[in-house]
């Protein structure tokens, strides 16, 4: 029976959550499957990926063949590099020791460049959110400057209105003493 390693799709419309899974190539993509090995959440960024890597790594040797989405994932987490050194391995170029050593470095170096990318990215959030602050701040500066030209064009015209009208009272006043 062919295998394939690929994504089962889950989530709600518009927001899709994938499992990775071993399954029959004949079944449905949503369908049976023969083993569950991680998860792929495209929402977040960095994308969230968990993968039983040893569980990957057993399927590829028993023949499973990933899709182009499953391999890249397969890739990104490591399991096609340990798939490769455990070959060599079995042929006798390296040792179980060596294997091991040069995936942890890997390992290692790769974490260091999914930390150095979420550092990037926060640091830009941050970034973005000072200048919509800095933008918003200004915005209300315009407007209360405007309700303030406002506020006191109204009391120009009110002083305005009580000097005109103080005037026809005076005015009134004066044609009474006249009379």
């Amino acid at each position: 029976m062919p295998v394939k390693i690929r994504l089962q799709r889950h989530g709600k419309k518009g927001k899709p959550f994938y499992w990775i899974i071993a399954a029959d190539v004949r079944a449905k993509r949503d369908g049976k499957y023969l083993e569950k090995l991680g998860i792929y959440n495209p929402n977040t960024n960095p994308a969230t990926i968990e993968l039983d890597v040893n569980g990957a790594v057993k399927w590829l040797q028993n023949g499973a063949q990933p899709t182009d989405t499953a391999r890249a994932i397969l890739s990104y987490k490591g399991a096609l590099l340990k798939n490769h050194l455990t070959g060599g391995v079995r042929k006798g170029a390296i040792t179980e020791e060596q294997a091991e050593e040069k995936f942890q470095a890997w390992l290692d170096e790769k974490e260091g460049k999914v930390s150095n990318k979420k550092e990037s990215l926060s640091k830009e959030q941050e970034a973005a959110k000072q200048k919509a602050l800095e933008a918003e701040k200004e915005v209300n500066a315009k407007r209360e400057a405007a309700a303030k030209e406002a506020v006191d064009a109204a009391t120009a015209e009110e002083a305005a209105a009580t000097d005109a009208e103080a005037t026809t009272e005076d005015a009134s006043t004066e044609e009474n003493k006249e009379a």
